[in-house]
C-alpha cells in the first residue's frame, strides 16, 4: 500500500503522460490507488491546461479543464467517464457543473454495475448479481476527502443516507430519444448496507474506517458485548475511542454485560483497558481493582487506583506488598508504586537497586529520580555496565546532567568493543553530553561500531563537526585531530566532512 505522497506523485504522472499523447486509459493506470492520487491527477492536469497552454481531447483532460464552460460540456457527452473524476466534479466550484455532475453520477452508478456484472460473468463463466455497494465501498475514501471542502458535502450525505437506509436518490441526467435512468442511492438492500459497512470499518484507509464507525454508531447495529470486541481490536486510536465510548454508553443504559467487560478489559490498547477497569465497578467486580495496579500502562494503573479507593481500599497499601514480596514484585508493580510513594519510601527504593531483574533495577532508579532523590555518582557509573539496557538508560540519564563532570577517559573505555552495544550507547550519549574533543573522539571510534544505531549516531556526528573550529580553539592536538580526521576520511569519505570555515563556527555540542 503507497502512501499519500506517492499516490499523490503518481497521480501527477499519469497527468503529465495523459497531456503528452499517452493513449492508455486513465483509470487503468490510476487503479489501486488512493484518492490522493485522483485528486493529483485532477489539479495537475487543469495546472497544465492553464498555463503551458496545452490542449488534449480527452475526455478525462476535459473533465479536469480550468474552464468550467469544458468541463459541463464533457460531462454532457453521452459516454462513459471515469466515476473518480465525476464524483471530484460533483464537489466543483462551478454550480452548472457541479449539478451537472451530480445528476450524470447517478447515470453511472445505474450502469455500473451491469458493466461489471457482464465483464465478470464472462470471465467467471457464471452468473453474477449485481452489487453497486462494492463501488461505493471503493469510492468511499475518495469521498471522504472531497467532503473537506466548500461544496463536497452533499456527496457524504447521501452516502450517509444510503448507509443509514434513509431516503436518498440521484436522478440520472436525462437525454431526449433515450430512456432515463434513475438509480436511488436507497436501492441498497439490507445485505448490501450491511456488507458496505463491514467492508468500510474494516478499510486500511483511516478516514474511511472512523466513517464506517461513525454510521455504524448511529444505527445502533450492535449490542454492547460486539462493540466492547470491536473496541477490543481495533487498532486506530480513534476509531477504538469511538467503540469504546459506544461500549461504555451501552453497558450504561442496558446494565452490566460480563463478556462485553471481559473483552475490554482483554484489549492490548491501553484507552480500552482502562474503560474496562472503570466498567468493573458498574459490573459489581470492583474487587478486582488490585490486579490492574501494575499494568504497563500508566492510564489503567491510575483507573485501578480510583477503582480501589472506590470501594475504600488503599493502592498504597497494596503497592508496597508487591514490591516487598520478592514472587510478585515486577517492573511496572515498582512504577505504580513510585506514582503514590513518597521521600520516606526511598530507601526501599534504594533496596530495589540490588534486585536480581533488571527491569526491576531500572525501575527503581527512575522511581528514586521521580521523588528528587539523588543516586550517588558511583552508583550510576556502575550501572552503566548493567545487563539490563533500561537500567544503564536510566543511569545514563541521570548522569547527563552532570557529565562535564565526569572522567572522559573511563566514559571513552565503556565505547570499546568489549562491552554490550547498550553500553556502549549509554556511555556515548554522556560523551556526546561532554562535547568537545571527548565528543569528537568517541564518535569517530563508533565509526564502525557492530550496533547500528550508535553506528548511525556516531555517523551523523562525525559528518557535521567542524573540524576547523576544532582546531583553532586548542581543544585537541594537531597530530591527533589529523589521526581523527584521517580515521574519518577513510570511513566515511572527504566528501561527507565538513572541512570548512565560518567565523561563527563551533563544534557542535549535546
Amino acid at each position: 500500500m503507497w502512501s499519500a505522497a506517492e499516490d499523490a506523485a503518481w497521480g501527477r504522472g499519469v497527468a503529465r503522460e495523459l497531456v503528452h499523447g499517452n493513449t492508455a486509459p486513465v483509470a487503468g493506470r490510476l487503479v489501486g490507488n488512493g484518492p490522493e492520487a485522483w485528486i493529483a491527477f485532477d489539479r495537475e492536469v487543469r495546472r497544465l491546461q492553464r498555463f503551458r497552454g496545452v490542449s488534449v481531447d480527452r475526455l478525462e483532460a476535459r473533465l479536469c479543464h480550468p474552464d468550467g464552460r469544458v468541463r459541463a460540456s464533457a460531462l454532457a457527452a453521452w459516454r462513459n467517464p471515469p466515476v473518480q473524476l465525476v464524483l471530484i466534479r460533483c464537489a466543483d466550484w462551478v454550480p452548472q457543473v457541479r449539478e451537472r455532475a451530480r445528476r450524470v453520477l447517478g447515470r453511472v452508478l445505474a450502469h455500473h454495475p451491469v458493466r461489471t456484472r457482464d465483464r465478470a460473468r464472462r470471465a467467471l463463466n457464471r452468473p453474477v448479481a449485481d452489487d453497486p455497494a462494492r463501488l461505493l465501498t471503493a469510492l468511499t475514501p475518495l469521498t471522504l476527502r472531497l467532503g473537506e471542502r466548500e461544496h463536497g458535502d452533499w456527496a457524504v450525505e447521501q452516502l450517509e443516507a444510503a448507509l443509514s437506509g434513509r431516503y436518498s436518490s440521484l436522478a440520472a441526467w436525462w437525454r431526449p430519444g433515450l430512456p432515463s435512468t434513475t438509480w436511488s442511492w436507497n436501492s441498497l438492500t439490507p445485505a448490501q448496507r450491511e456488507g458496505m459497512l463491514e467492508r468500510l470499518t474494516g478499510s486500511a484507509d483511516r478516514p474511511t474506517r472512523r466513517f464506517g464507525a461513525g454510521v455504524s454508531l448511529a444505527c445502533g447495529r450492535y449490542g454492547a458485548r460486539e462493540l466492547a470486541r470491536r473496541a477490543a481490536v481495533e487498532h486506530d486510536p480513534v476509531t477504538g475511542r469511538m467503540w469504546t465510548d459506544a461500549a461504555l454508553a451501552a453497558l450504561a443504559a442496558r446494565g452490566p454485560d460480563e463478556g462485553a467487560v471481559d473483552a475490554l478489559l482483554g484489549s492490548r490498547f491501553p484507552a480500552v483497558r482502562a474503560a474496562g477497569v472503570t466498567a468493573l465497578r458498574r459490573a459489581g467486580r470492583a474487587e478486582e481493582a488490585d490486579r490492574y495496579l501494575a499494568d504497563r500502562a500508566g492510564s489503567v494503573r491510575a483507573c485501578a487506583r480510583w477503582l480501589l479507593r472506590q470501594a475504600g481500599g488503599d493502592p498504597y497499601a497494596h503497592y508496597r506488598a508487591l514490591v516487598t514480596d520478592p514472587g510478585r514484585v515486577s517492573r511496572y508493580a515498582v512504577t505504580g508504586f513510585t506514582e503514590v510513594a513518597g521521600r520516606e519510601d526511598v530507601p526501599l527504593l534504594r533496596a530495589l537497586l540490588e534486585h536480581p531483574g533488571g527491569p526491576v533495577r531500572a525501575a527503581a532508579l527512575a522511581g528514586l529520580r521521580r521523588l528528587g532523590a539523588r543516586v550517588e555518582a558511583p552508583v550510576l557509573l556502575a550501572l552503566l555496565e548493567d545487563s539490563s539496557a533500561s537500567a544503564a538508560r536510566e543511569a545514563a540519564l541521570q548522569l547527563l546532567p552532570g557529565a562535564g563532570r565526569l572522567d572522559s577517559a573511563a566514559l571513552a573505555d565503556l565505547t570499546g568493543p568489549q562491552w554490550r552495544p547498550h553500553t556502549r550507547r549509554a556511555a556515548f550519549r554522556l560523551l556526546y553530553g561532554r562535547g568537545g574533543s571527548a565528543e569528537l573522539r568517541a564518535s569517530v571510534a563508533l565509526l564502525d561500531d557492530p550496533d547500528p544505531g550508535t553506528r548511525r549516531r556516531a555517523r551523523e556526528r562525525v559528518a557535521g563537526w567542524n573540524w576547523l573550529a576544532t582546531l583553532d580553539e586548542g581543544e585537541a592536538a594537531r597530530a591527533e585531530l589529523g589521526e581523527l580526521l584521517a580515521r574519518a576520511a577513510r570511513l566515511l569519505g572527504a566528501a561527507e566532512l565538513r572541512l570548512t570555515h565560518s567565523p561563527w563556527s563551533r563544534p557542535l555540542r549535546g
